[in-house]
């Protein structure tokens, strides 16, 4: 026996459910394939405008929910669609959230090469980039990070969306750094380890105040974070507070 049926999304766009096949005892299988098949009536979102509002409802679903616990139907019910709209766009669970994590990760490294962009000083930059990152600043997404952290494991594509993220954001701000080192700004003998240990420290206190709060105070940890930064750089700390003209 074969079933078909169409459902419409919020973009006036009908998507084919595949048929349902059942056997001779009556048990359900069915098809993977979906097919878009018409759009009428309604204002129609282009492909990326789609899958940006898609990826857009994803982090939101991830960082309320875990990686484990969310459904294609989260996804679907945030934004008023169907379960085969999101799944004509994915196809699966796990390329949603790995396209999910790709795309914070291209938001807050184009953030993070902006503000290392600036035309001012390499310490100006390397302050302005930690104090953006760290757990105390606006960066926001902590909580979809360390979660994305927790699911890599178990989730290749996943941990590669992540190392590339982690390899991507130390290699930034080892090359200003050695910026820093080159225009005689600061010494730092091995940018690369500097950039690591950084990171790791970071990385840490964001786990610590996200995850188990009261564990340490935002002030203390931004204290720790400009500690570290000034040691790394081989400067007193009072030369990470701006002077004020």
């Amino acid at each position: 026996m074969f079933v078909s049926s169409y459902v419409t999304s919020n973009d006036g766009c009908d998507i084919r459910v595949p048929p349902v096949r059942r056997d001779r005892e009556g048990r359900r299988r069915t098809s993977r394939r979906l097919y878009r098949v018409t759009c009428v009536g309604r204002v129609r979102l282009s492909v990326a405008e789609r899958r940006e509002e898609l990826l857009g409802a994803a982090i939101e679903q991830i960082s309320a929910r875990g990686v484990a616990a969310l459904r294609i139907a989260d996804v679907a019910a945030a934004l008023g669609v169907s379960n085969a709209l999101v799944l004509y766009h994915f196809s699966t669970k796990e390329r949603l959230v790995a396209a999910a994590f790709t795309h914070a990760a291209e938001d807050d490294l184009a953030h993070l090469r902006g503000l290392l962009a600036r035309r001012t000083s390499a310490l100006r930059r390397l302050r302005a980039a930690v104090r953006w990152y760290a757990p105390t600043g606006p960066a926001k997404g902590w909580r979809l990070w360390i979660e994305g952290w927790a699911a890599a494991p178990r989730e290749p594509v996943l941990r590669e969306v992540t190392r590339e993220l982690d390899r991507q954001w130390k290699a930034a701000i080892a090359e200003v750094i050695a910026e820093g080192v080159a225009a005689g700004e600061f010494s730092c003998p091995e940018p690369d380890a500097a950039a690591l240990r950084l990171t790791a420290l970071l990385d840490g206190l964001a786990v610590q105040l996200t995850s188990y709060t009261g564990t340490v105070s935002r002030a203390r940890a931004q204290e720790w974070v400009d500690d570290a930064l000034a040691r790394e750089l081989g400067l007193e700390r009072a030369a990470l507070t701006p002077t004020r003209r």
